[in-house]
């Protein structure tokens, strides 16, 4: 596969991400703002931060690493 084609892989994956932080956010908010149980908001909030490290982690991985044959000291 192709250095393009591998990051619009990761670029999916980000979005997925993304998108699925989104959504717990906004469960986590209908249910406070429901009265909903406070163990269930919490892990819903727990979750939503999980997953932006997440999204940090893979695109620091991906976007800003140095691959390895470049990291060899060329004498």
């Amino acid at each position: 596969m192709t250095e393009e084609g591998q990051l619009a892989e990761v670029e999916k994956t980000l979005l997925y991400i993304s998108e699925a932080r989104q959504r717990g956010e906004r469960s986590r908010a209908a249910l406070a703002r429901d009265g909903g149980d406070e163990h269930v908001i919490e892990a819903l909030a727990e979750s939503a931060e999980t997953l932006a490290a997440e999204h940090r982690r893979l695109m620091q991985r991906t976007y800003f690493a140095v691959p390895n044959d470049q990291r060899k000291l060329v004498v």
